[in-house]
């Protein structure tokens, strides 16, 4: 099929960016999305001109390196990711839009890659254990209810791609910071960090420039892996828990 995309083209992030458009012929429909990517980019390439830069890795939807927003939408109109979504989805004649994650703490770095550094850095304030759990039968004799390793591994699914910045209207990481904050939560080897964690990632999201959260709920509805809304719920519990804590120990 023929497509025409208009991808956003940015040197740096220092330098002002503009949409470009591209047209396409001969997209194969059980291509993929990054696929046709880089079929642009050897054109592009031939052509003599500066390919599109895009980040991708795993291209199995584990990474979450790949995200950018397709017409409007991050990672496209089919919840997945953007290395996962093919372009059988889309119709002979389409047009596309493809942009970077919009977000004052994921600046631009070139075209369609954003620097997410601030999601490691939120990870590094708390997103961690000090309780050894020895090996994998060592750390099996350790009993967790059934319904809080659910909910432990649900949340922990979450791969960092930062679809959920990129759809909040306030440019929150709430989610994705709820579901590290949740997932070791809910484990015995995370209750000796319990408090610190919450108040020091809560600290380093605020830090970053992410927006505030006001549960409006677009996070969850574009987030690859389903991660709910309610992790949000646990957080603000630990939050003001160990903020009260904090307050009596003072």
């Amino acid at each position: 099929m023929k497509i025409t995309v208009n991808v956003w083209r940015q040197k740096d992030a220092d330098t002002k960016g503009q949409m470009v458009t591209y047209p396409l012929d001969e997209v194969d429909e059980h291509m993929s999305f990054l696929e046709m990517l880089d079929v642009l980019n050897e054109k592009l390439t031939i052509d003599g001109e500066d390919p599109v830069a895009f980040d991708s890795d795993c291209r199995e939807g584990i990474c979450g390196t790949c995200g950018v927003v397709i017409n409007g939408i991050p990672h496209g109109p089919e919840v997945t990711t953007t290395c996962q979504l093919h372009m059988r989805t889309f119709s002979d004649g389409d047009v596309i839009d493809i942009e970077p994650w919009r977000a004052g703490a994921f600046p631009v770095v070139k075209d369609l890659v954003v620097d997410r550094g601030a999601f490691d850095r939120i990870i590094q304030a708390g997103g961690y254990i000090s309780a050894p759990t020895g090996s994998a039968v060592e750390a099996n004799n350790i009993p967790v209810p059934k319904a809080d390793a659910d909910h432990a591994f649900e949340a922990a699914t979450c791969i960092g791609c930062g679809a959920c910045v990129a759809a909040c209207p306030n440019g929150s990481a709430m989610l994705f910071t709820a579901s590290k904050i949740t997932h070791l939560g809910l484990l015995p080897q995370g209750q000796p960090e319990r408090d610190s964690r919450v108040i020091g990632m809560i600290e380093q999201h605020d830090a970053e420039g992410f927006g505030g959260c006001t549960n409006i709920g677009e996070c969850t509805a574009a987030c690859p892996k389903g991660i709910p809304l309610d992790v949000i719920s646990r957080l603000n519990r630990d939050l003001l828990g160990a903020l009260g804590r904090q307050s009596i120990g003072s």
